[in-house]
């Protein structure tokens, strides 16, 4: 079973940049079909947001952040990143990663979330 840590999470101004983490520990993603970044803004369900073919490299965004975000992955560190520049105060919200399973095509691990919020 994966454990998956966000972070990078903060107060930013609208038009700044933040990069957020999502180390693995207890297996690596290459065990996994799929990473996404997603986030829930209060009252709202949680959106898609990102997602990365960690073989392949293959990427996938919302209409909402293409050309403003960036996922990438670093295999020597285990690690998925999202790259958010020209943030807006509607980017704010709790920033999730999760892992696709293999079996299931399905998201089936999350971590705790890492919350950003974009002042105006």
């Amino acid at each position: 079973q994966v454990q998956l840590v966000e972070s990078g999470g903060g107060l930013v101004q609208a038009g700044g940049s933040l990069r957020l983490s999502c180390a693995a520990s207890g297996r690596t993603f290459s065990n996994y079909v799929m990473v996404g970044w997603f986030r829930q803004a209060p009252g709202k369900e949680r959106d898609f947001v990102a997602s990365i073919r960690w073989s392949g490299g293959n990427t996938y965004y919302a209409d909402s952040v293409k050309g403003r975000f960036t996922i990438s992955r670093d295999y020597a560190k285990n690690t998925v990143y999202l790259q958010m520049n020209s943030l807006k105060p509607e980017d704010t919200a709790v920033y999730y990663c999760a892992t696709m399973s293999t079996q299931t095509s399905e998201y089936s691990y999350w971590g705790q979330g890492t919350q950003v919020t974009v002042s105006s």
